[in-house]
């Protein structure tokens, strides 16, 4: 079968997109390349260490691997459709009070991991969140720093109060 090129109907981060694309390009590659937006990295391309993780109705899903033809009718979310600067999403601004990255490669896919990990279990356990973030390959030795941000973002959630005090 031909990969059909364009027009193609992606909905990212609450609005649609009509884009010239081939279907069986990359989602990592229009994301970053159509749409210019550059929270999913391009970290190994065979969908091991999450850098390139985007929320796929509400499930999280490696961009890199993803050819964006099977993508219509589903809502895509990337980092920079959780919040907005003034306005960050619980688990950015948990991030961003406890200093949970060091050089800030991986985080797109682990914030993107807990947010989809809250959805889910709202009071997650240590090790909810270690299965939740197992595929998410970090070398910066932010880990403790991360289960702080997430705890405290759960917390955030919950109570429905602001992270930081």
């Amino acid at each position: 079968m031909t990969p059909r090129t364009g027009p193609l109907r992606l909905t990212v981060n609450g609005a649609t997109h009509q884009l010239a694309v081939c279907s069986g390009a990359l989602l990592l590659h229009v994301l970053r390349n159509d749409l210019q937006l550059n929270g999913p990295k391009y970290g190994c391309g065979l969908a091991q260490c999450g850098a390139c993780t985007v929320l796929i109705d509400g499930k999280t899903a490696r961009s890199c691997i993803l050819p964006v033809g099977g993508l219509e009718g589903c809502e895509i979310v990337t980092l920079e459709g959780l919040g907005t600067l003034e306005q960050p999403h619980p688990v950015q601004a948990a991030f961003i009070a406890e200093s949970a990255t060091q050089c800030g490669y991986c985080v797109n896919g682990i914030i993107l991991a807990a947010t989809a990990l809250l959805r889910r279990i709202p009071d997650p356990s240590d090790n909810d969140i270690r299965q939740a973030l197992k595929y998410n390959l970090c070398r910066c030795g932010s880990h403790n720093e991360v289960l702080i941000a997430i705890r405290a973002a759960a917390r955030a959630m919950t109570s429905h109060m602001p992270v930081v005090e």
